[in-house]
Formats: C-alpha cells, sequence, structure tokens
C-alpha cells in the first residue's frame, strides 16, 4: 500500500481530510496507530511512503515496531546518496528503484548499493509507461527480486 504521506503532511502535521479545510490534523506518533499492521490495515504486509521524507522520528518509531516491508520512495528517490543516508537512520527496508528519478541507467544501477545494506530493491517506472519491457530485464539484471509494474488503465 503506498500511503503517499508526504501528500498529506503540512507543518509536521498529517491532514486526513485535506480536501476539506480545516481538514483533521494528526500527529507523527497517532498516524503511525494508524498505517501500523494491526491498526487499521491488519494484514498489510508492504507500506511504502509510510511517512514524510522529513519525518524522521516517524519513520525511527514505525520501523522499531513494524515487522513488514517499508518501501521508501520519497525519502530516496533513487538518489545514491540520499539512499547511505537513510541507511544511517535505518529508515527503510525496501527501496523503490525508479529510473524515470534518477534519469540514467548507470545512476539507477548505483543505487542498487541499497542492496549492501540489506534491503530489498523493488523496481518501478512511472504510471502510463510503454509496453516496453525493459523494466523486466532491469530487475532480473540487478536480482531486484520485486517489481512494480504499471498496468492500462
Amino acid at each position: 500500500m503506498d500511503t503517499a504521506a508526504s501528500e498529506l503532511c503540512h507543518e509536521g502535521k498529517y491532514d486526513l481530510d485535506f480536501k476539506s479545510p480545516p481538514g483533521s490534523q494528526v500527529t507523527g506518533p497517532y498516524w503511525c496507530t494508524l498505517v501500523h499492521p494491526g491498526g487499521c490495515f491488519p494484514t498489510m504486509v508492504s507500506v511504502e511512503d509510510p511517512f514524510d521524507q522529513d519525518d524522521r522520528d516517524g519513520w525511527k518509531q514505525f520501523l522499531t515496531q513494524a515487522d513488514i516491508q517499508v518501501v521508501d520512495n520519497d525519502l530516496t528517490a533513487t538518489n545514491p546518496k540520499l539512499i547511505a543516508r537513510a541507511a544511517k537512520l535505518q529508515a527503510r527496508s525496501c527501496l523503490l528503484l525508479k529510473v524515470n528519478q534518477i534519469r540514467l541507467v548507470t545512476k539507477s544501477i548505483r543505487a542498487r548499493l541499497a542492496q549492501s545494506y540489506s534491503w530489498g530493491v523493488m523496481v518501478s517506472h512511472r504510471s502510463g509507461e510503454t509496453e516496453d519491457t525493459f523494466i523486466s530485464d532491469l530487475v532480473v539484471g540487478l536480482c531486484a527480486g520485486q517489481v512494480s509494474p504499471s498496468i492500462p488503465c
């Protein structure tokens, strides 16, 4: 499940009803109870971007309590420097690797360094992608083990 929490976070609070001002804002710790397995989604096995990329406390709290795969997209944006920073925070368990975020295949291959931190790697691309099979080749070539394909609407 992709929570896209960065889209909900404003001034350090998560707005659960952002389309209806003034909304329903909750703190990071309360948000953690909502997205935590056993909370609102008891059968969840994988969650993407459960917290805003700047909510380091939220990431740390969640990771100490969650025993599911935590997929990180916004926190690192497939950038090797940001991956190394996230590794120091221990704010992940799986990297979402998107070639379009880093723009070069060679840089995407360098982003594979996430595996050296014992992270999983899930290769993806932006929605609306063509029927090009390159994404499958990249998954196999990087031994990624996981893919998040786009599907036509």
